[in-house]
């Protein structure tokens, strides 16, 4: 017999995980996270490829999703800091997973970093 979930009733827990953490540098936050906290300044460093407004964008919406907390520091310049909640810490094996598949498919594709 079907479940709702098999009848489209609800959505596929797959789908939903993906659109939290699906796109092309949401994951890549949370990987730089799970080092610990990191200010705006040193994520964007370890992810010179996106640009400051997509950063901006992307932890605007882990942020949403309750994924990723940002704490801002009333000084001057304002220091802004992101760490992972507890939710958000949840998704590391996940996201150690990805990291270990990653490697797998650039092996078997002959790709080099």
């Amino acid at each position: 017999m079907e479940n709702n979930y098999e009848k489209g009733l609800v959505a596929c827990p797959v789908e939903v995980a993906l659109n939290i953490i699906g796109g092309k540098w949401k994951g890549v936050i949370l990987y730089k996270l799970r080092v610990g906290t990191l200010r705006f300044s040193e994520l964007k460093r370890r992810m010179p490829r996106v640009t400051q407004r997509m950063l901006t964008l992307q932890l605007r919406s882990l942020e949403e999703d309750g994924l990723v907390e940002r704490t801002i520091y009333p000084e001057v310049p304002p220091r802004v800091e992101y760490n992972l909640t507890e939710l958000g810490q949840s998704l590391s094996p996940v996201i150690d997973q990805l990291m270990v598949w990653g490697v797998h498919y650039q092996q078997a594709q002959g790709v080099s970093e």
